[in-house]
């Protein structure tokens, strides 16, 4: 009933929307009864235009709902699907024949074109909105044979019609090639994604569809000729795409089209810039979308070699570019590998990775929109010091000019920065709030300081000047006064073939956490690595271990190594202040591995504990834009037992200064870890002393058989000498402040004290040191002192000074000079320095000690000026009126400044403190 009204309606051109309405009635009973096949009633039209007419206002209702129609969503999709089924249907129905007389049948070459422009875009939109269900597999497949031959019908119409050099169509071209990579990289012909019997069955009944469009691309674009340049670079990203797909035959006969597109424009250009710099970004987004693999990776890089081999002028770049563009896929495929974990860590190393690749090879671009993916990882893990530093990078690529940015900022601070000025200073604000949140204000400082000469010397904004200063004295203020633990570094190794390619058979330094122990890291670091087994030894593995399949990871504490700062050299520098650089701006490590040679001591293992020591540099210093660094170098060298000593007495000094500093610094700390640091030396019943360096190598079987050790024997008593006024002031400060408690267990590391004070006096020389406060604020300071191991070896060398008589006779026209040098000094702020006053009897002039082994001083060593016996010659009047003000006193090579004595007779040991001595010693400390 239906078919006759609208066969009469469409012959009278009536009004559209019935014509529509009718048909979409009748095609929705016939498809659902499944009886007739709705082609062999569509009425016959006068002519084609009005069938293509029909058709292109069957698709129009199709993909556009016209808005003042009801439907019920299901309703709606169905009659979607009853219109491209008709539509396929009528395809179908088509041969060859058909579409040349239908072709034809146009009146101008015009319409004709714009026919073809308009069915390619119609072809392209139903393909990438498809109506059927994913699962409609048969639907899908007829729909896309019908396509496809359709297609390849109207490429024969372009290369007859639209080629040849009067009628050339770029844009009819160019939709072409747009339509068919999109019907090759359609979700519905991706086999891979079927289960293996479906394949086989798509297979068999209707082959590999994205085989034969890809030929035809193929075949197409080498008929272009010369238009080729015309494509280039808007055909690379489709090109690209249409080889992505994980099809070996396809990505065989399709990957060529690169090496064609480069040789057409060196042919023009001498370069193929404009194709690389769009196939690097093109192929960032499609790996980073999931397109692309190792076999695409491999593939791509033989086949392009081959290719440029070929041709000698394309030979030398296109091995640069294939090893720039493989490369990139291989960072890329790592970033994508772990860029969907729960764990980030390692998604912060592949996005480092490919930052550093897109700066070395000049893209900022990329290279910016990378550092803005690593700075929103760190700031998401709350590592705000390094979400500082990668801002920091953008940040440095920008003048205080205003000059538009070369780059945009993604998701910059500020709203849509006009010039580098705003968006410099925008960065720099969000930087020192990074900074102050990662409790780095020496680093905010510094960009306070930029800031600071900007608003005053170049845009002479004081408002923001007086804000910014203001910012910066906080900063300086929370240096002093808050607390900032050290963080811990670990060495961490990946070895094994499990491993991802950045990370296997590599160490890295990371950087711990505030508080954070080595078990809560261990545990932080293997979850992203459930099945990796953990090394119980430090010791580098094997090849049995790096070759083998699995994945295995090493893990242990390294200490940094501080460099030396020029600046803080001999210099009373605050500890808030050098503890931070202890920790920080460091990028040599070291690991000491004790272990034993020769026949082991059992009473003594310091004669025969040697240490391997392991020192690693990184790649960068740390922090930085990681929590962790690569390893670059390891050196590996043995401490003899006597340096051992030595290095750990140094280190024990150490920190009974910082102990000391700490307690005259905040009166209100308690005292158990100086009681417990001091107890452990003082009493030999607990640690032993330093009794077991004397029984090791202070016999003189030991000098007798290393004679090259005398120096670094020499070095190990000074050591010894230089820690009784640490201890002595260590205990001073124990007893003003022990409870009565803990009064006789003081008194009992009194008594061990003066019994130790005395020995090592006799045997050692008398240290001493002048400890007062900084005039200014009170805040107790401290010379700035290291291991220098460079002197170990030199220490006996030296020539040591003698005291001077006990009343020095200064001439008259220096005693002007002397008091403004006192008063110089008394400006100074040392912790332990020294002052000028009266000297005390020089041991030299008293009566040599008949042993000469009881000369053990640095005073008395054989370098020192006199005779051949050893003995001193009694000081010239002359030269010590010369030099009033140094006599007596000098610096230490261990870094401690004071007065030296050399041993004498031992003195009667007390049975208690003098309290003379003690008021003599507070005196001098305040």
């Amino acid at each position: 009933t239906a078919v006759p009204i609208l066969r009469e309606l469409i012959e009278k051109g009536e009004e559209e929307d019935a014509c529509i309405d009718l048909l979409s009635t009748i095609l929705e009973v016939l498809y659902q009864a499944q009886k007739v096949n709705p082609v062999s009633l569509l009425p016959p039209f006068p002519s084609p235009v009005k069938v293509k007419k029909h058709i292109q206002l069957i698709l129009e209702q199709l993909l556009h709902t016209v808005n003042r129609r009801v439907i019920v969503l299901d309703r709606e999709n169905a009659l979607r699907s009853h219109y491209v089924a008709c539509m396929a249907a009528i395809l179908s129905q088509m041969d060859q024949d058909h579409y040349s007389s239908y072709i034809r049948a146009f009146p101008s070459r015009a319409e004709l074109m714009d026919f073809l422009m308009e069915t390619f875009i119609l072809f392209k939109d139903l393909i990438g909105k498809t109506v059927y269900p994913s699962d409609w597999v048969v639907m899908n497949m007829v729909q896309n044979r019908e396509f496809l031959r359709t297609i390849n019908h109207f490429a024969a119409t372009l290369t007859e019609m639209f080629l040849s050099e009067g009628s050339f169509e770029l844009q009819l071209w160019n939709n072409y090639f747009h339509l068919a990579v999109a019907f090759l990289t359609q979700d519905s012909l991706q086999l891979e994604n079927f289960s293996q019997a479906k394949r086989n069955s798509i297979l068999a009944k209707y082959g590999d569809m994205r085989a034969t469009i890809g030929a035809s691309i193929r075949d197409m674009w080498y008929k272009l000729g010369r238009h080729k340049i015309e494509f280039i670079p808007g055909m690379v990203g489709p090109i690209l795409e249409m080889t992505l797909v994980p099809e070996l035959e396809l990505r065989k006969s399709t990957i060529p089209i690169f090496f064609d597109m480069m040789l057409c424009e060196y042919q023009l250009t001498q370069s193929f810039s404009r194709f690389e710099e769009e196939l690097l970004r093109q192929l960032d987004s499609e790996v980073e979308g999931g397109r692309g693999d190792e076999q695409y990776k491999r593939l791509f890089q033989s086949t392009l070699l081959s290719c440029c081999r070929g041709h000698p002028e394309l030979a030398k770049p296109g091995e640069n570019f294939v090893a720039l563009v493989t490369g990139l896929l291989e960072r890329l495929l790592d970033y994508r590998a772990v860029m969907n974990d729960e764990n980030k860590t390692y998604s912060m190393s592949c996005t480092v990775n490919l930052l550093n690749f897109y700066k070395e090879i000049g893209r900022q671009a990329m290279y910016i929109r990378y550092l803005y993916k690593l700075k929103d990882l760190h700031v998401s893990y709350e590592n705000y010091t390094e979400g500082a530093y990668t801002l920091l990078l953008h940040a440095r690529l920008l003048k205080w000019s205003d000059e538009a940015p070369a780059a945009p900022a993604q998701g910059s601070p500020s709203a849509c920065p006009r010039t580098q000025r705003q968006l410099k200073e925008a960065l720099y604000m969000q930087i020192i709030g990074y900074f102050d949140q990662g409790k780095m204000w020496e680093e905010a400082i510094h960009i306070c300081k930029e800031l600071a000469e900007q608003y005053e010397s170049e845009v002479f904004d004081y408002e923001m000047l007086s804000a910014i200063l203001q910012r910066e004295a906080e900063f300086y203020e929370k240096i002093l006064k808050v607390l900032r633990p050290s963080p811990d570094y670990f060495a961490v190794g990946y070895y094994g073939q499990g491993f991802p390619t950045f990370l296997r058979n590599k160490v890295f330094i990371y950087r711990g956490k505030e508080y954070e122990r080595r078990e809560d890291f261990e545990m932080r670091l293997l979850s992203p690595f459930p099945n990796a087994e953990k090394l119980q030894s430090t010791s580098p593995p094997g090849p049995d271990i790096s070759g083998s399949p699995g994945q295995y990871i090493q893990c242990f504490t390294v200490q940094p190594v501080e460099e030396a700062k020029v600046r803080f050299k001999d210099r009373s520098i605050p500890e808030q202040i050098t503890n931070f650089y202890k920790a920080n701006h460091v990028q040599k490590f070291s690991y000491s591995r004790p272990f034993q040679k020769g026949p082991k001591d059992p009473d003594n293992e310091f004669a025969t504990m040697w240490i391997e020591r392991t020192t690693f540099v990184t790649a960068y210093p740390l922090p930085g834009i990681l929590r962790w660094f690569a390893v670059t170098s390891t050196t590996t060298t043995i401490i003899s037992p006597l340096e051992n000593a030595i290095e750990t007495m140094m280190k024990t000094n150490e920190k009974i200064m910082s102990e000391i500093k700490r307690h005259q610094h905040d009166p209100a700390l308690p005292i158990n870890p100086l009681a417990m640091l001091l107890n452990g030396i003082v009493d030999p019943a607990v640690m032993g002393g330093f009794a077991k360096y004397e029984t090791a190598f202070f016999q003189e079987s030991y000098l007798q058989e290393h004679p090259e050790d005398k120096g670094n024997i020499e070095k190990l008593k000074d050591l010894i000498a230089w820690q009784t006024p640490l201890l002595a002031e260590g205990i001073r400060i124990h007893g003003r402040k022990v409870t009565e408690d803990l009064r006789p267990f003081h008194e009992r590391m009194e008594q061990c004290f003066v019994q130790l004070r005395a020995k090592v006096e006799s045997q050692y020389g008398v240290r001493e040191m002048l400890c007062f406060q900084d005039r200014r604020s009170g805040r107790p300071q401290s010379m700035a002192w290291g291991i220098d191991w460079d002197r170990l070896s030199h220490a006996g060398d030296r020539q040591a000074l003698t005291e001077p008589p006990l009343t020095p006779q200064p001439s008259p026209g220096t005693e002007g000079g002397e008091r403004r040098g006192e008063r110089k000094e008394h400006r100074s702020s040392t912790f332990f320095g020294y002052r000028r006053q009266e000297l005390r009897q020089s041991i030299s002039e008293l009566p040599e000690p008949k042993d000469e082994k009881q000369r053990f001083s640095r005073n008395m060593g054989e370098g020192s000026e006199g005779s051949s016996d050893g003995k001193q010659p009694p000081p010239s009047r002359d030269a010590t009126g010369a030099q009033p003000g140094t006599a007596g006193l000098s610096l230490s090579p261990t870094g401690f400044g004071g007065r030296m004595k050399s041993a004498s007779r031992a003195p009667p040991l007390p049975r208690k403190i003098s309290p003379a001595v003690y008021e003599t010693f507070l005196e001098q400390s305040n």
